[in-house]
């Protein structure tokens, strides 16, 4: 007789009320991970904004190819600008020329990078911003980066200080930006930590849009492990408790009711500042998208149904 059940768990029912909150959802990839997937018409729903996360030592040319590749199978294409990896000036015309010319590409995410000391003459968001470039090259979106739970690579005590003068910032340049701009947010588990954060956001004067990072479904371990990496604050309890409940330590995490729980603050208040969820595939793409088409209804069905 065995003392615990091992046995595979039932697939999650879909979740009603979501459909709202995960329309037009956008979704992170890499290039080694968006080589994998075959046609991403068959997982993605028409229309999607495809993130490609810039990881230091990434060729550019494979950036530049992935965006191509996915560009030209239908979706809008956001690629990362990590300040800390580029070089110069001259490199960053390069990388939006190189992009534009080969991929069409329009649109960005602009962000500091996950590298602790710049390999160049950037070290933040807002000096690739001040460049010029984007505006000069006619970018028509512009993404800047959240964190909720705060950051410690700019504020070092814990606090939330200096991230929130550069959402400030942010705000600002927003308004003498021709580039529509919205705030994509890190990944945490609790609702609570995200509602407060983006009403402190609003008490400060930052109207950006909010897109929300929500960790797509994946093992456990695997998402403890990408939470530490990523610098996940006090919502990282909720991975801690249910890896100490034995009878949900074999089973992934998924997002639902995080996202069930926002999706009902954004339905009880319209002008909330949430637009919409980003999702990072953590568990794999493939996953990810299956997990929203499920829980998001007709409008996250893929482009290219199976026959």
């Amino acid at each position: 007789m065995s003392l615990l059940n091992f046995r595979k768990p039932k697939a999650t029912p879909p979740t009603t009320g979501l459909g709202g909150f995960l329309r037009g959802y956008s979704i992170e990839v890499m290039p080694r991970t968006a080589a994998k997937v075959e046609d991403f018409r068959a997982l993605l729903p028409e229309g999607t904004r495809v993130y490609i996360a810039h990881i230091d030592g990434t060729p550019i040319e494979d950036m530049v190819a992935t965006a191509r590749r996915i560009a030209g199978e239908g979706f809008d294409v956001m690629p990362h600008f990590p300040a800390r990896i580029i070089a110069d000036k001259a490199t960053l015309a390069d990388w939006i020329a190189r992009y534009q010319g080969e991929a069409g590409v329009t649109q960005g995410l602009i962000l500091a990078g996950g590298v602790s000391e710049p390999k160049g003459d950037f070290h933040s968001s807002m000096q690739l911003l001040e460049t010029g470039l984007f505006d000069k090259a006619g970018f028509t979106r512009l993404h800047v980066a959240g964190h909720p739970e705060g950051n410690r690579d700019i504020d070092a005590d814990g606090g939330e200080a200096e991230v929130m003068a550069a959402a400030r910032w942010k705000q600002d340049f927003s308004e003498r930006s021709d580039a529509r701009m919205a705030m994509v947010t890190q990944f945490a588990f609790e609702a609570e930590p995200i509602l407060d954060w983006a009403s402190r956001l609003r008490a400060n004067g930052v109207d950006l849009p909010i897109h929300i990072g929500l960790a797509g479904p994946a093992k456990l371990q695997t998402m403890i492990k990408f939470a530490i990496a990523c610098g996940v604050g006090p919502s990282l309890r909720v991975l801690q408790k249910r890896a100490l409940d034995v009878s949900k330590l074999l089973l992934p995490y998924e997002p639902t009711e995080l996202t069930a729980e926002l999706a009902a603050r954004k339905a009880a208040d319209p002008g909330f500042p949430i637009e919409q969820a980003h999702l990072f595939p953590l568990g794999g793409i493939k996953t990810c998208a299956e997990w929203a088409a499920t829980h998001g209804g007709e409008a996250t069905r893929p482009a290219r149904r199976a026959i």
